[in-house]
């Protein structure tokens, strides 16, 4: 069934346009909030936001919705996504919502929907809610109609909250951490948390205005903390997407360290300790081989899910797996919380480092990633990959890599593009392998 609102992480697009619109917003909390009054109790959601400058039409068209249908409103104002997960759980509330395009341009905003339980929505729910977003909902009676409210110790519940996932014993003293928040969600709280561990922080990417966010900072645009660890002599840094659900990481020599090496070092010391659950790693299939091959040396799995950490999550509840993620840094930590969390993810790197006492370029090059390369081929129209020259390219190019590297081909779920993927212990054959395909998509469509 083909989906008009909701993607592969809730409903994103460009702000008034398109499904982005303050009238859709308004709709998408009255089929929410109609959806999820149950039971004869006071019914509340909790709404957060990044600092998109169109955050303000999304929240109070989302109010507008919600309190129209009866429900009450809480609002925290700019927080990452894992706080509204995990303060929709702990104040009992009914729903959570996080308005953010992540580490989209400014231009572009979402909308996040939370169950009570804290987990990101079943596609039976979405599937559900977006039937309703078209179909007017019963109003509330006059005297029912919702409150709002914003609450001002959002920021300090989640700042205490993501210390607990240090032990009580482990301190940053000493440790210079440039901290990089995309001008986005985490701007306040994720310098704060590191610095009340005793760290010395260097903040960049903490001034936003509305339309920075995202902007040549934050862990699509690494040039910026790379310089700043480099010019301050930091021990390491930190990079944040724009709701800071997403951690990539430099090391002191300015290097970059992505998901597939933090998840690596991650469910090492977890499993040394006897705290890692599922035998193994939940992962996506554009995670480098050389993580596989790390983790099978010691005995640890590396499970495979389609892309989006939605999938990842789904196959770690279905498999009892604590440790999860992406390499392009969603880091997901069951322990810790019921979402990405790129600020637990980067205290439990800084605690790595100190029990350590190893540099950042030593401890987070736990493996050698096998050379890996992707490609997309854009298409017009048809469905290339089915035409009988690509397949018999593809099966060339399996054959050829079997036992020594993998491929990976896939259709963008949101662009008219192939995503052509190999990787492999010979770095030109992996090259040549991706050229080929690419080439018969391109002769196909």
């Amino acid at each position: 069934m083909g989906r008009k609102f909701f993607g592969t992480d809730g409903i994103r697009g460009r702000t008034n346009a398109g499904v982005m619109t303050a009238a859709t917003a308004m709709r998408v909390g009255q089929a929410a909030g109609s959806y999820f009054r149950r039971g004869d109790h006071r019914h509340r959601v909790v709404i957060g936001k990044d600092t998109r400058l169109s955050g303000y039409m999304m929240e109070s068209a989302l109010v507008a919705g919600f309190t129209s249908v009866g429900m009450d409103v809480i609002m925290t104002g700019p927080l990452p996504t894992p706080a509204i997960a995990l303060l929709t759980r702990e104040m009992r509330a009914d729903l959570g919502v996080m308005i953010s395009a992540s580490h989209n341009p400014f231009a572009d905003n979402g909308i996040k929907l939370f169950g009570p339980d804290g987990f990101k929505l079943s596609d039976e729910a979405e599937l559900a809610i977006e039937a309703a977003i078209e179909i007017d909902q019963p109003l509330a009676p006059s005297a029912e109609i919702g409150r709002a409210r914003r609450i001002e110790d959002a920021r300090g519940r989640y700042i205490h909250a993501v210390k607990q996932s240090v032990a009580s014993d482990v301190r940053f003293d000493g440790l210079k951490v440039v901290v990089d928040c995309a001008n986005g969600a985490a701007y306040q709280v994720a310098p704060s948390a590191i610095w009340e561990l005793g760290a010395d922080i260097v903040a960049i990417g903490v001034t936003p205005n509305g339309t920075n966010i995202n902007d040549g900072v934050g862990s699509t645009s690494l040039d910026a903390v790379k310089a700043k660890v480099l010019e301050e002599g930091a021990d390491i840094g930190i990079a944040l997407d724009g709701d800071a659900d997403r951690l990539i990481v430099v090391d002191e020599k300015g290097q970059t360290v992505d998901g597939d090496q933090i998840m690596a070092l991650i469910a090492t010391r977890m499993a040394e300790r006897g705290d890692l659950r599922g035998g193994g790693v939940v992962a996506t299939v554009m995670s480098n081989l050389g993580l596989e091959r790390h983790l099978a040396d010691r005995g640890m799995t590396l499970e495979r899910a389609q892309v989006g950490d939605r999938y990842v999550l789904e196959r770690m509840r279905e498999g009892g797996f604590n440790v999860g993620g992406e390499q392009s840094g969603h880091m997901i930590l069951l322990d810790y919380g019921t979402t990405g969390d790129g600020t637990v993810a980067a205290l439990r790197v800084l605690a790595g480092l100190v029990r350590s006492g190893k540099p950042a370029s030593e401890l987070l090059h736990q493996f050698d990633p096998v050379p890996q390369l992707l490609k997309n081929v854009r298409y017009e129209a048809g469905a290339p990959l089915d035409a009988d020259a690509v397949k018999a390219v593809i099966a060339e190019a399996e054959a050829e890599l079997a036992g020594k590297g993998r491929l990976v081909i896939r259709k963008s779920g949101t662009e008219p593009l192939i995503r052509v993927m190999a990787e492999g212990d010979d770095g030109q054959q992996v090259e040549r392998v991706v050229d080929r395909i690419c080439d018969a998509v391109r002769t196909a469509s």
